[in-house]
């Protein structure tokens, strides 16, 4: 995919890659360290892919952003969802829906060494 056509992209779906996207990589980089269980290893990755770390996480990194990429995580934050966050504030929520669609559009558009920039800041800063 161009990376016109994932910017085109409806956020939301972009949105659901990322998510995907995020979770992949925080299990794979947790389990860089050996013996750990899975119980442990599901305590230590909430850390990073709940709204509201997610929504720090957009925000300290935005400075460092694109044009573009702002662009994709307002269109992200601003996109309206069916469902309503159980445990998370509204908005971080959708701070958080903003930096998946970031992720999101970053793999679709084939953009790897961008998208595993802004996920090794990510890990860092969490």
């Amino acid at each position: 995919m161009t990376e016109e056509q994932a910017f085109l992209t409806k956020p939301l779906v972009l949105a659901y890659i990322g998510d995907s996207v995020f979770e992949l990589y925080i299990r794979l980089r947790l389990t860089e360290v050996p013996y750990r269980d899975a119980h442990d290893l599901h305590v230590k990755s909430i850390r990073y892919v709940k709204a509201s770390a997610q929504a720090k996480l957009v925000a300290a990194l935005e400075p460092e952003l694109t044009d573009r990429e702002k662009a994709v995580v307002r269109f992200g934050r601003n996109a309206h969802s069916n469902t309503v966050p159980r445990n998370a504030d509204l908005g971080d929520y959708h701070a958080a829906t903003g930096f998946e669609a970031l992720l999101g559009y970053l793999k679709l558009s084939g953009q790897t060494e961008r998208l595993a920039e802004i996920l090794d800041k990510a890990y860092a800063l969490g």
